[in-house]
């Protein structure tokens, strides 16, 4: 076989779009903490039934943006800070296993990809923007590790440290130049496959947002 099942393109389901569109409200803060997900309504809404609205919301409480409740129905979920501190606690731990994985397989494609994101976060100074590029390129250093549900759980996982950060405003762009700049080291030494190297600082470049988020807590 000359590619592997998990490398080709799913083409997405009914319910998987919904599950798209309830998370991006969410994510966005459209949807509010504690806000009701009557399936009813969504179902009425989008124009489909409610069989694949059931689904999509299994789905989200699968990444815990949703909670369903017996008797209750389902609701966008709280995050604690001890919850949100956990989640950065599990980002590290996985994300290094990610990156010291991928960097062996890393092609010169895989490279200028990551170049690419980085290059349009030096130019951002939109916030929102910026955590969505965040992202992809940390999506774009991880993917040539192929720990396909290494990586589906850690994309869970960033799915609520985006709803955090984007519902709280405790980053900005001056707090986002030091992560800009460690992250163009790390794809440097993923260049030059300096694997010790790159963990370590990655190590760094994810401990810091749990350190920021005690002292933002602290000082409330």
């Amino acid at each position: 076989m000359l590619v592997e099942p998990s490398t080709l393109p799913t083409p997405k389901s009914t319910a998987d779009i919904i599950a798209d569109t309830l998370r991006n409200a969410i994510l966005q803060g459209e949807l509010q903490i504690g806000q009701p997900l009557k399936q009813d309504k969504i179902a009425a809404e989008l124009a489909v039934s409610k069989i694949p609205v059931r689904e999509a919301l299994a789905q989200l409480r699968k990444e815990g943006l949703v909670d369903i409740r017996p008797n209750r129905g389902a609701i966008v979920s709280s995050l604690s800070f001890e919850e949100i501190e956990e989640i950065f606690e599990m980002r590290l731990a996985l994300e290094t296993v990610a990156l010291r994985k991928a960097i062996p397989n890393m092609t010169p494609a895989d490279i200028a990809g990551a170049e690419r994101i980085l290059l349009a976060l030096d130019h951002t100074a939109d916030i929102r923007q910026w955590i969505q590029l965040n992202w992809e390129f940390h999506q774009a250093i991880y993917r040539p590790s192929r720990m396909f549900r290494l990586l589906e759980t850690v994309t869970s996982l960033n799915a609520n440290v985006t709803r955090y950060v984007t519902l709280s405003g405790w980053w900005d762009m001056d707090y986002l130049t030091k992560p800009q700049t460690e992250h163009w080291q790390i794809l440097d030494y993923a260049k030059q496959g300096e694997i010790d190297l790159a963990i370590n600082l990655l190590e760094i470049h994810l401990g810091a947002p749990i350190a920021h988020l005690r002292k933002v807590q602290s000082d409330k």
